[in-house]
């Protein structure tokens, strides 16, 4: 197994801040110093205004602040960042004997696999994460290590707690248990993604978009995927890792962004423009249908078996009416995973789309940076010429104010057919 950070593509600075900061924990576990250990984790939490930990601030010691050690962390970048994947591998070298996340040694290896037992993963799958799934995330947290270094929480897509959930984590974070570490991934560390309170108590780890060529040189290197391949995936992806490695991998994610490339040439008319939002909205449902529907079924069959389905003693069939409850809460999980999953995939259509109105303007303006989608190069070039640079970027604007609609609860159909309608009349 390689070094853990070895995924976290093109993120050098961060990686540098992080095995500091593990470094420093495990020379804090190495010293003996548990009951120092919440205190040393908390100085320098509060206001921080970056990696490096707040100016002026002094670490036990001596040590430097730069280089110390703290209670909660976020993880903010753009999608395709690795935000998940910089907290995942920070935990690992947390929990690494070394302290220097190696990947060799059981800490790395469990914690990696998602199977160490003081490491634990908040992943959501509908569009909320709940006050009551963070009571008893936070309530588990304040139990001893069982392995003796941390425990760590990591909370993916911090940005979709509740406000009830967000004031039980921060009571948490505020008042810390001993020997606990929180990691959030966020997109960034504005209110409307982190509350002000939760990140004034945080240090930030800042992550960008990795480049083209980092992107492309880890899918040949870890996926064995052809150079020309993994070059072609890493640019159409814009920077976003598991995007390229799907493109490059899975014939049908390239038969979808290629349908919704031909969006702009369709736009010939009201009616056409109204048939194409039907059919990027259709396709993003039965993309959504097609990765929930596995899923849903194995969950409700555990589910029911737990309850007593198929029981011929006494009592099952009593036992199965009485779990109505239940299964109840289980429909109302999946159906907001499903529409988790629609808003997913059509995210992904509008930034393939977004990145062909870009194309547009770039050669419009004939700016001397590389096309996103090559291969629909030509076609970017023609709608320039049409268009000129005003009626791209008019267009650019249109698919952005639709993502940014559908992300605060707008219908999606009634949002995309509005940027039909917008890009048809430019």
């Amino acid at each position: 197994m390689p070094d853990v950070f070895a995924d976290l593509v093109g993120q050098d600075e961060a990686v540098v801040d992080l095995r500091r900061a593990a470094a420093a924990a495990a020379a804090v576990l190495r010293a003996g110093a548990a009951d120092r250990a919440p205190a040393l984790l908390t100085a320098g939490a509060a206001e921080t205004t970056g990696a490096a930990g707040p100016a002026g601030a002094a670490a036990p010691g001596g040590m430097d602040p730069s280089a110390g050690m703290t209670h909660a962390w976020i993880f903010t970048g753009p999608p395709g960042s690795g935000r998940s994947v910089a907290a995942r591998a920070f935990a690992a070298a947390l929990q690494c004997v070394h302290g220097t996340g190696c990947g060799e040694c059981p800490g790395c290896h469990t914690t990696m696999g998602g199977t160490h037992a003081d490491v634990r993963l908040v992943v959501p799958e509908g569009l909320s994460i709940s006050v009551n799934e963070m009571r008893a995330l936070v309530l588990r947290a304040a139990s001893t290590p069982s392995g003796g270094r941390w425990q760590v929480v990591v909370i993916e897509d911090a940005d979709r707690l509740t406000e009830a959930a967000g004031n039980a984590l921060l009571k948490a974070i505020e008042e810390p248990p001993p020997r606990t570490v929180f990691l959030l991934c966020a997109p960034s560390t504005h209110p409307d993604d982190i509350s002000v309170t939760i990140r004034s108590r945080c240090r930030v780890v800042p992550l960008r978009q990795p480049p083209a060529d980092a992107v492309a040189e880890v899918l040949v290197r870890r996926d064995g995927i052809a150079p020309d391949v993994a070059r072609w995936a890493a640019a159409a992806a814009q920077g976003h890792v598991g995007r390229a490695r799907r493109l490059a991998r899975d014939p049908e994610a390239r038969k979808r962004r290629e349908a919704v490339l031909a969006v702009p040439r369709r736009l010939t008319g009201v009616g056409a423009a109204f048939d194409a939002a039907s059919a990027l909205i259709e396709a993003a449902e039965a993309e959504a249908e097609a990765s929930v529907t596995a899923a849903d079924a194995t969950e409700r069959a555990a589910l029911e078996t737990a309850l007593g389905a198929g029981g011929t003693g006494r009592g099952a069939a009593g036992a199965i009416r009485g779990a109505a409850g239940q299964l109840k809460e289980l429909e109302k999980r999946q159906k907001s995973r499903a529409t988790r999953a629609q808003r997913d995939a059509l995210d992904r259509a509008l930034v393939d789309l977004a990145g062909f109105y870009r194309d547009a303007l770039t050669m419009a303006l004939r700016a001397p940076v590389a096309p996103v989608h090559t291969d629909t190069a030509a076609l970017a070039g023609a709608g320039a010429q049409k268009w000129d640079a005003e009626g791209s970027l008019r267009r650019l604007e249109a698919v952005l104010a639709c993502r940014a609609a559908i992300e605060t609860n707008v219908k999606p159909r009634i949002a995309v057919e509005a940027m039909m309608l917008a890009l048809w009349k430019g």
